[in-house]
């Protein structure tokens, strides 16, 4: 049978699949020698098989019960013994950190008996049954799925009733009266009374920490961050230390860098006379870890010592939750802590200094996400700004937004487009869906470690915590401030998570030190953005994959290559059509005789040379892959109905050109243009259209050569389904180019299904393919996305039919099993083939590290997006040893 059950002693941190990350990283550092409480770990395959048969696996309690005997021999107590009890906590613990998404059971054990041998063994009444209230709390949420506010509420009462504004100054009976109503609000909500047997305290607990991992929150959670819905989550069972004994006992949560910033030395909160949950919900304002060297300083010893160790060992960052009773020291946890974008690049960097990591590992814990988060504006420092107040700068960022102080109005809100800042006393996992849609997070209670602060790290959005001076009132809507100033739903506000400062109104923004760089190519001597040069230096020469980008226009190609871009991997030509063109484009329609045509094509051609010549300077020595025209066809034509009714209403006064533009308009009227007459079927159905942009590259090319410069045209023709409709197109380009005397090479797009079946065929005629990944997303899935984003991708998502959009990262099992294919046969049909990728999934990381996997030899994406792609190239090179930071 399966082993379900590991004690700290038996597991190591590359347990991460079977013991969570919790349990492993509770094992390392028993291994380490380091002070843990005792305790197990119930592995992710018995959570798994809990939730797909409906009960726990076979063996499973046999195994609990030898391990807990076990605990209770090397405690010296039995579990809720009534004399002196043994406690254990009951905590959840998936492979990677889910924030407060999953749940946790403290005091398991305790009873109306046991509470009393509590107090005794303890010497304080107060603290027994503020623990054993505690626990009512947590199992009425948790595990007996009772409104944790109805808890709340009753607490925030019995302050209310004795006058005094903190849960320290509630005395032993009044948590003793407390315990009754808690007890009183069971009983009214399950009919039953809360269970008295520590023994099934604790088979519940491990049941509803299992049945967590499927909570909304947690779904909402996982598809954020991309994490497997089927991993399951670790239980660890550990015998309770508490931090709530006294005023020398306390809590806190340290990271042995700044994680906001990557600085050296000590970070974070403490909390006296309290227990972990109190720190981690932010419902008490905590003071800074350094003010710990006043009240314990041989604890703060101890810890310092700690956090070295830990961090030489994990070579990284690490996050680490301590308690102290009444003056030992205990770690309840450790991991790899989340971090900001910022951070991340420094830390790598500075560990690549200490000799800790090589450059290839720095690359690897450094993510296309995380730069693109980087080269977000920031305030404008010189503009009028109106400060409201001042909290602690627990995410950094600038973010403008509506003030919205729920959830639902947050993502009611965002639906429709509008950016919003989430304002909460304190945030919970409830908040989830609020937080994600937001665009930053304000609180006025918690501390830098709350649990507002870590998730907002962990997705990257701004967050400022701790504004004391906010009064919020979230059921009303509305915040005051200093002075009076009342901030109501829907006020714009601008919140500075690097400062923590928070304004009225909205803030003008700049352009990020990160682009500042990448536009100058100069560090301005800033530690972030050298470690930015530096890294995306590293993932250069590591990477395989060119990157190049997509761009209409000269400006574009100059950012482009500013920006690191190694050409062009798509020219949109029919971009260049609109505008005052429009009209040529409409005579090129109506030309009734070939003379017309030709009139109209040779009012185009001009143009078209100027805006290529324009193109090939910017990009001199580097290739440009030009798409010729693929519009749908009614992009170019006045809407019909709206024709119809000019001309209806002009009557007789109507002109010629109008009568003719509604006849034409009628003629090639489309119920679905996307897929009707457009890329080479519009080229082979207009004669000469075709031949006049090919022409028209031609002769900017020779232009360009003429001045002395390296033009390197390529010329794509676009929707191909079959090689027969690609042969002519490329033999009549090849006789132009060779009358005007340059070389290009000619390829197509592969976006139809067929073409990818039948690129062996293609491959014959084509000297490149490039993947049309937008299109290919909408003919392999059979829907169009400007359609189906509004109308399903939502409850999709919420469904989990999809993971992501397929239109942000590449569909690999659909699309990219196509796009294997036709690199399989491309390559056995020319090996010589050059293939490349220019859908906008060229600069999504994750479809970055899939071109790599399957052999394409560039990617291509929108100017702003080249340094992403290049530094996931390089990722992608550089792929290896388990460095997600998730």
């Amino acid at each position: 049978m399966p082993k379900y059950v590991y004690d700290f002693t038996e597991g190591n941190r590359d347990l991460k699949d079977l013991l969570g990350g919790k349990g492993a990283n509770l094992a390392e550092m028993t291994g380490l020698g380091l002070p843990v409480p005792p305790g197990f770990t119930i592995t992710t395959e018995a959570c798994r098989h809990y939730l797909t048969e409906g009960g726990l696996p076979d063996g499973l309690s046999g195994e609990i019960d030898t391990h807990l005997a076990a605990l209770e021999r090397a405690m010296g107590k039995r579990l809720g013994a009534p004399d002196d009890p043994l406690l254990v906590s009951v905590r959840s613990g998936a492979k990677y950190s889910m924030p407060g998404m999953m749940e946790t059971v403290l005091n398991i054990g305790l009873n109306d008996e046991s509470v009393h041998g509590l107090a005794k063994q303890a010497g304080d009444e107060r603290f027994a049954w503020d623990s054993y209230r505690r626990l009512i709390q947590m199992f009425g949420k948790t595990v007996l799925d009772i409104d944790g506010d109805l808890f709340e509420d009753a607490l925030a009462a019995a302050k209310r009733d004795k006058g005094v504004p903190d849960d320290l100054d509630l005395s032993a009976a009044d948590f003793q009266r407390l315990v009754e109503t808690y007890k009183g609000i069971v009983r009214e909500h399950t009919g039953e009374d809360f269970p008295a047997d520590p023994r099934r305290q604790m088979r519940l607990a491990v049941q509803a920490v299992f049945s967590s991992w499927n909570a909304p929150r947690a779904v909402v959670y996982r598809r954020q961050e991309r994490i497997p819905a089927d991993l399951g989550t670790a239980v660890n069972i550990v015998a309770m230390v508490f931090g709530n004994l006294g005023m020398d006992s306390g809590t806190g949560v340290a990271f042995t860098r700044d994680p906001g910033s990557g600085r050296q030395g000590v970070y974070g909160d403490y909390l006296q006379n309290a227990q972990g949950e109190d720190v981690v919900a932010g419902i008490r304002n905590t003071v800074p870890l350094q003010d710990l060297e006043r009240i314990d300083p041989a604890c703060y010893r101890e810890l310092l010592g700690i956090m070295e160790t830990l961090e030489n060992h994990y070579r990284d960052l690490c996050d680490i939750e301590f308690t102290i009773e009444r003056g030992k020291l205990w770690m309840l946890q450790t991991r790899v802590g989340k971090r900001t974008a910022a951070a991340a690049f420094c830390i790598a960097v500075q560990l690549v200094d200490q000799g800790l990591i090589d450059l290839d590992e720095a690359v690897r814990r450094v993510t296309g996400e995380q730069l693109a988060q980087l080269m977000f504006p920031r305030f404008d420092t010189g503009a009028d700004r109106r400060l409201i107040t001042k909290g602690m700068n627990a995410s950094p960022g600038a973010a403008v937004g509506k003030a919205v102080f729920t959830p639902a109005r947050a993502k009611e809100l965002a639906d429709r487009g509008e950016d919003v800042i989430l304002v909460r006393r304190e945030t919970t996992p409830d908040d989830l869906v609020g937080m994600i849609a937001a665009r930053g997070v304000l609180t006025s209670r918690g501390g830098k470690t709350s649990h507002a602060a870590v998730v907002a790290r962990g997705m990257g959005k701004t967050c400022v915590c701790g504004a004391e001076e906010l009064d919020v009132d979230a059921a009303g809507g509305r915040f005051t401030a200093p002075g009076g100033l009342v901030i109501e739903d829907g006020d714009v506000i601008s919140i500075d998570g690097g400062t923590g400062e928070v304004y009225q109104g909205e803030v003008p923004v700049v352009d990020s030190p990160v682009v500042e760089y990448f536009e100058t190519g100069r560090d301005g001597g800033e530690e972030l953005v050298g470690a930015v040069d530096r890294l995306m230096r590293h993932a250069d020469t590591g990477r395989r994959l060119a990157v190049r980008a997509n761009a209409d226009n000269a400006e574009d190609a100059a950012r482009a290559r500013r920006f690191g871009a190694q050409g062009i991997g798509l020219c949109r030509t029919e971009h260049m059509f609109l505008g005052d063109r429009r009209r040529l484009v409409e005579d090129l329609i109506l030309a009734g005789s070939a003379g017309e045509r030709e009139a109209a094509l040779e009012a185009l051609r001009p143009l078209q040379r100027s805006d290529f010549a324009a193109i090939f300077a910017e990009m001199d020595g580097l290739p440009v892959t030009i798409r010729l025209i693929d519009p749908p066809l009614h992009e170019f034509l006045p809407d019909l109905t709206a024709l119809s009714v000019q001309v209806a209403l002009a009557g007789d006064e109507a002109s010629p050109r109008d009568r003719r533009l509604l006849e034409a308009v009628r003629r090639l009227h489309e119920q679905n243009p996307m897929l009707g007459l457009r890329g080479v079927r519009l080229g082979l159905v207009i004669p000469g259209l075709f031949e006049m942009q090919v022409r028209a590259i031609a002769e900017a090319a020779a232009e360009r050569r003429a001045a002395g410069g390296d033009p390197r045209a390529e010329i794509m023709i676009p929707l191909v389904s079959a090689v027969q409709e690609l042969e002519g197109v490329r033999d009549e380009a090849r006789r132009i180019l060779a009358e005007v005397g340059v070389a290009a090479l000619v390829g197509t797009m592969i976006e139809v299904p067929r073409a990818a079946l039948t690129a062996g065929q293609i491959a014959e005629a084509a000297e490149f393919f490039s993947f049309g990944t937008n299109d290919l997303t909408q003919m392999t899935w059979g829907f169009s996305r400007d359609d189906v984003e509004a109308a399903f991708f939502s409850r999709y998502l919420e469904l989990g039919i999809f993971g992501v959009s397929p239109f942000e990262t590449i569909d690999a099992d659909g699309v990219g099993r196509l796009m294997t294919i036709a690199v399989a046969e491309g390559r056995r049909a020319r090996p010589d083939i050059k293939l490349g990728i220019c859908g906008e999934h060229g600069g999504d990381p994750e479809s970055v590290r899939f071109c790599h996997r399957i052999g394409l030899d560039y990617v291509s994406c929108s100017p702003f997006r080249v340094p992403v792609a290049r530094l996931e190239a390089g990722r992608a090179a550089l792929a290896g040893g388990d460095s997600d930071t998730r």
